[in-house]
């Protein structure tokens, strides 16, 4: 009987443990290759398992709200188990016998760090050392981190209609809990939160007048954590890379005329809508093709060149916060497979549906300015990667063409690309060439070109 061992992987940089917080198949249940198996949360990002074959689960060997670490085993999957179902099922109540015991028990324990004993059961412990609500709603860590920073009490936390399943409470469903009692002026029921100085160094805070007084009229917005890491990843980048950009207006006129023409029948032949983004993709693939060296990090003195070339895609969410889903091995794709790509990463990280694997690994990054109606920007290179591109509107403008009888002004689709870039290892010439070569790429663009 063959059995596999199904480990809790990689969630993402920095993190080493993730809360399990369903578990969508019991022991002995079949199981078909690629099926969820369970529901994980970390941090940064909820994601679910699957199943790597067909089987029968043997044994799940940790239970709902447990936090096991990246590399344990948490499940163990037979590719032959059918004979095994009688005693699956007798090692299952034997199990969850177990379970229940160790439970009751622990419920007379005292938590660590909290003087919560079983005759003291009223009294309440901190949120971050608790995985449920008093009324039973489970809290992933990155809920209870962000209620311990916005001073939520557990009886708040009760009183939230989680929006997850089984009534979870998601990250979204607590931070617009936050805003609503921000706006509407309730204070909460505990203590006043008093903010520590941080106590990471990796950037230095600017100084603040703790002695400020506001005139007038004011509202002061506390960062939810999200925000405060890009603010963090922020500053981090312009720390580490002396930045440098440059500027260079591009007539996309032909794959502007191109889409407008095609983007009807692609979307009934192929199912797929095709926007700009992806062709821009495209161009930055080939560029990168063209110039590798763009294509690379920095690790001290050593410039490591990746083989893989893999596209982040900047993304704002609902909340106003930014993401960046990547499109790995961008240059394998055709434009259809690049548009249901960037179509796909753009809808499931608006949902907060992205797997853990999707936002990290990105080799280059295009932020699109244009979305907003702006015409240019300076953005910031996403660490470690040495180079981000950032798209401006595209707009009609009277420009000066050549034709077979002279010179002649004509309405034009025109818009300016940024590229911002380390100039630790990219110096003005390489960024330069590489800039214009993407600008070449979307001018020379095939009108007839046919998909």
């Amino acid at each position: 009987m063959a059995k596999i061992e199904i480990l809790l992987p990689a969630m993402g940089e920095g993190i080493i443990e993730a809360t399990i917080t369903k578990w969508l198949v019991k022991e002995g249940d079949k199981v078909e290759e690629d099926q969820s198996l369970v529901e994980v949360a970390t941090d940064k990002v909820d994601s679910e398992i699957p199943a790597p074959e067909d089987g029968v689960i043997e044994k799940l060997l940790f239970n709902e709200d447990d936090i096991p670490k990246v590399g344990d085993t948490i499940a163990i999957l037979s590719t032959n188990g059918a004979d095994s179902e009688e005693s699956t099922e007798k090692e299952s109540v034997e199990k969850q016998d177990d379970v229940e015991k160790e439970q009751t028990e622990t419920k007379t324990e005292e938590i660590p760090g909290v003087n919560l004993t079983h005759d003291q059961g009223e009294q309440q412990a901190s949120i971050l050392t608790v995985s449920k609500t008093p009324g039973g709603k489970f809290l992933s860590p990155l809920v209870r981190s962000i209620a311990e920073k916005e001073n939520v009490t557990l009886d708040e936390l009760d009183r939230i209609n989680g929006s997850g399943n089984t009534g979870r409470i998601t990250k979204n469903d607590i931070l617009n809990y936050i805003s609503t009692r921000t706006s509407s002026g309730i204070a909460p029921e505990s203590e006043p939160k008093v903010t520590e100085k941080p106590k990471s160094a990796a950037a230095p805070k600017p100084s603040v007048n703790k002695d400020a007084v506001y005139s007038g009229d004011y509202e002061i917005v506390e960062m939810d954590r999200m925000r405060k890491l890009i603010a963090e990843h922020m500053v981090q980048s312009k720390q580490i890379s002396p930045h440098v950009t440059s500027f260079i207006e591009t007539d996309v006129t032909n794959l502007v005329n191109w889409r407008n023409k095609n983007k009807e029948r692609i979307l009934e032949k192929d199912g797929v809508k095709i926007t700009f983004t992806p062709i821009f993709v495209e161009a930055v693939v080939k560029a990168l093709k063209d110039y590798p060296m763009i294509n690379v990090s920095v690790d001290e003195d050593k410039i490591i060149k990746k083989k893989n070339i893999n596209v982040g895609i900047a993304t704002a969410l609902p909340s106003g916060n930014l993401i960046v889903p990547v499109i790995r091995n961008a240059d394998r794709l055709n434009l259809i497979g690049l548009a249901e790509g960037v179509n796909d990463l753009a809808t499931r990280a608006r949902d907060n549906k992205l797997k853990p694997d999707e936002i990290q690994g990105g080799t280059f990054t295009i932020t699109n300015f244009g979305t907003f109606g702006n015409t240019s920007g300076t953005p910031i290179i996403n660490q470690p990667q040495v180079a981000i591109l950032g798209v401006g509107a595209i707009e009609k403008k009277p420009a000066v063409i050549e034709t077979p009888t002279g010179d002649a002004i004509a309405i034009r689709h025109k818009m300016i690309l940024s590229l911002a870039y380390d100039h630790r290892v990219v110096d003005g010439a390489l960024g330069g060439m590489f800039l214009k070569r993407i600008s070449d790429y979307l001018e020379d663009f095939d009108i007839k070109r046919n998909i």
